[in-house]
């Protein structure tokens, strides 16, 4: 009677099976996400257009020409509608989320209303607001001209001021409902013993919103400006749909000026010189952010 030998069985740590069930969703992010990023930044380092065929390595040389020609403008365009497209959202959530906190009649009602116009697709919102602020057929003209505040229409977006106001504050009405829900949940960690605590010793409403409040959300705070930060520091849907980067590049930020560069002035050299730029400032920001959530840890 012939012998059968077993093979042996192959065993595999948990970390191995971990890594060996993960493959194929890192395999796809690779695909979609890694690949894709070094690829447009190795094209930063190339002469190389969409109306003729071919490439030129040419270094360093486009990240110099868009350091020397566009980038302090871009650099300040950005800051500007990133840093009041959080902040001015991030006052308006705090105050509704305030509001909410309280007990009143019909609350459940006031925070899916208040969700709204963060459910909305930045696309549809952007059309909104478009409307809105219409030179000829505008609400907001409208309403300007009945209550005698105006006596002329005003060109909310072909004005440059004006068209990153107006920017800034669509991107605040799409944004502050989220804001709102995370500070709201913090609220509600807050133990009501301290505020009463408070009240019984004496302190008003201001000193036990800068004494107790605003401590115990330090956290939930640093991590609401942070990511908003980098969001809109990446934002482009709003500010291309709305303005398309006008008027005089009034509103053209890094994410506007790469898919302009690339897809109407047909410099993929130069788009990538400036997504290479533009990724190194956003890798500081994202590592502030991380060492702000170990810190808070």
């Amino acid at each position: 009677m012939m012998k059968t030998h077993s093979l042996p069985r192959l065993r595999l740590s948990d970390t191995q099976f971990g890594i060996l069930l993960a493959l194929p969703a890192l395999a796809l992010f690779a695909a979609i996400t890694i690949y894709p990023l070094f690829s447009s930044m190795y094209q930063g380092l190339l002469e190389k257009s969409l109306l003729w065929p071919g490439q030129e390595f040419v270094g360093t040389e486009n990240i110099r020409a868009v350091l020397d020609d566009d980038f302090m403008p871009l650099l300040r365009t950005t800051l500007t509608f990133t840093l009041y497209a959080t902040l001015l959202p991030f006052v308006i959530g705090f105050a509704v989320a305030l509001i909410l906190n309280t007990s009143m009649r019909g609350q459940g009602l006031l925070r899916s209303l208040f969700l709204l116009p963060w459910l909305i697709p930045t696309v549809v919102v952007s059309f909104l607001w478009m409307w809105i602020f219409n030179a000829n057929y505008g609400v907001l003209n409208g309403l300007l001209r009945q209550t005698g505040l105006i006596a002329e229409n005003i060109n909310w977006l072909g004005h440059r001021e004006r068209a990153m106001f107006a920017v800034i504050i669509a991107k605040s009405w799409n944004t502050f409902p989220w804001m709102a829900v995370m500070l709201l949940a913090g609220l509600q960690t807050i133990p009501r013993e301290l505020n009463e605590a408070a009240a019984i010793d004496g302190a008003g409403r201001a000193r036990i919103f800068r004494h107790i409040t605003i401590p115990q959300l330090r956290g939930i705070i640093g991590t609401v400006l942070l990511l908003s930060f980098i969001w809109n520091f990446q934002h482009f849907e709003m500010l291309y749909v709305m303005t398309t980067g006008g008027p005089a590049k009034a509103t053209t930020t890094f994410s506007v000026a790469v898919y302009k560069t690339a897809f109407q002035k047909f410099d993929l050299g130069e788009a990538g010189a400036i997504g290479i730029l533009w990724m190194a400032l956003l890798s500081v920001i994202v590592a502030l952010y991380l060492k702000f959530g170990t810190d808070n840890e």
